[in-house]
């Protein structure tokens, strides 16, 4: 079936039909504008920029110019919740060498970056968005020199095929206490700077997620379920107990899309269908510890890219359509919230959507599938699409993102990310020469 950018609801009607998705959609957008409550943060609307990483830090480790740009239009563009990019907790943990990376010498300059989030925010609209910190360790796609330094959590052929890491490179559990010890500082630094929420990233293959699979690891980090999940939990816990007006928020992974015994979340049996037995054990546990709010995802961007960000054009031609990949996220999100309804879910996958995201997202928040809309891509080629959901009513077909992959080329490059199509006069040019060369 052809692939078409969805410019028009009736395109994404007819496909959603035609392929039997049952993907839901409304035009009354009405419950996009309802506050959410977590922790003691107000979030004034039900949409989210979701972490999308920029690759331009400073020596110091902090956002340059570029990356506040990024966040001062997305806080103008009116969504209710800015989730900052993934901001590594040890210097070996970063994926390349400008990634944001958090500590006690840099912690003002952080402070800096929430006072000028909110103040875009209030300035245009009237309201500051809540500011969430994502903390992260990058495991096996560690490049803090920009040169691969893998730390991994076994030994997994699917990912690293006739290319294995190194055994000496796999993660001592000594060495994931530290992880553990990091991600607990880490909280308590975005709680100094103001951030009003910090994750401890859980999804895409990086480390915490990484062990989430590690059925056959030996140790307190392998085997079991409850060890499988220790680093994850006890770094949630303890991010809980060092903070106090901070909430604790997580970004985890539904399922690998990468059958058992090689991927988390999947049946046993070889097949690559979603069992969320264990992910929503997780999401219990972690509840009890307090989290309130867990943003959900799927699969792995390094392998897999369109499963969790499905695309019009990208490096290869998957075999399914791609709003079959769409359908496969809402409805592992949705099954989740069913399993443990105590916990607001922020739901990933929209952007290829186009015009409809908004439609469909106001569907699902409306039967209580979920909890708020996560915008990825989208963000980079439209940063006021909330403003224009809000306040118009709808999406410009003129500004949507193309889902082209052409933000994910230049960040392979470890460039400064965003969208060359739709902000040419900055990212046009970094595309020609890092990507065409």
């Amino acid at each position: 079936m052809k692939r078409n950018t969805y410019t028009d609801p009736r395109v994404f009607l007819e496909q959603n039909a035609a392929l039997g998705a049952g993907i839901p959609y409304t035009e009354d957008l009405s419950v996009l504008k309802q506050s959410l409550t977590v922790g003691s943060c107000v979030i004034p609307n039900r949409l989210c920029c979701q972490p999308m990483e920029s690759c331009s830090a400073l020596p110091d480790n902090t956002p340059d110019e570029i990356t506040l740009r990024h966040y001062r239009m997305f806080a103008e563009g009116g969504a209710g919740l800015v989730w900052l990019e993934a901001t590594a907790v040890l210097p070996e943990a970063k994926a390349n060498s400008f990634q944001l990376y958090i500590c006690k010498d840099n912690v003002d300059s952080y402070k800096r970056t929430v006072e000028e989030i909110k103040k875009a925010g209030l300035k245009r609209n009237g309201y500051e968005p809540v500011v969430v910190l994502q903390l992260t360790h990058s495991g096996r796609y560690s490049k803090p020199s920009g040169l691969p330094e893998p730390i991994i959590a076994y030994t997994n052929p699917v990912w690293e095929k006739d290319k294995p890491v190194s055994p000496d490179r796999i993660a001592t559990d000594e060495y994931l206490d530290r992880v553990r010890d990091a991600l607990v500082e880490g909280a308590a630094l975005a709680e100094e700077a103001g951030f009003d929420g910090v994750d401890i990233k859980c999804c895409h293959g990086y480390l915490l997620s990484e062990l989430l699979s590690a059925y056959h690891r030996e140790g307190r980090y392998g085997g079991s379920l409850e060890n499988r999940s220790r680093l994850f939990r006890e770094s949630v816990s303890g991010a809980m107990e060092v903070t106090d007006k901070t909430f604790v928020t997580v970004r985890m992974n539904a399922f690998d899309a990468i059958p058992y015994p090689w991927g988390f979340g999947m049946k046993q049996d070889g097949s690559n269908e979603f069992d969320p037995a264990e992910a929503a054990w997780i999401l219990r546990e972690l509840a009890k510890s307090g989290v309130e709010l867990a943003n959900i995802t799927v699969g792995n961007p390094y392998v897999i890219p369109h499963v969790n960000r499905p695309f019009f054009k990208g490096g290869y031609e998957p075999e399914e359509h791609p709003l079959t990949n769409v359908a496969d996220i809402l409805e592992a999100t949705a099954r989740l919230k069913e399993l443990v309804p105590s916990v607001k879910l922020v739901c990933s996958g929209l952007s290829y959507l186009g015009v409809a995201a908004a439609g469909v997202a106001a569907a699902m928040i409306g039967k209580g599938a979920f909890d708020m809309a996560g915008f990825g891509r989208q963000t980079f080629a439209y940063p006021d699409f909330a403003a224009d959901i809000l306040t118009k009513g709808g999406m410009d077909p003129r500004k949507i993102c193309l889902c082209c992959s052409k933000c994910t080329d230049i960040m392979r490059t470890g460039s400064p990310a965003g969208c060359p199509v739709r902000d040419q006069e900055v990212y046009l040019p970094i595309y020609k020469e890092k990507v065409r060369g």
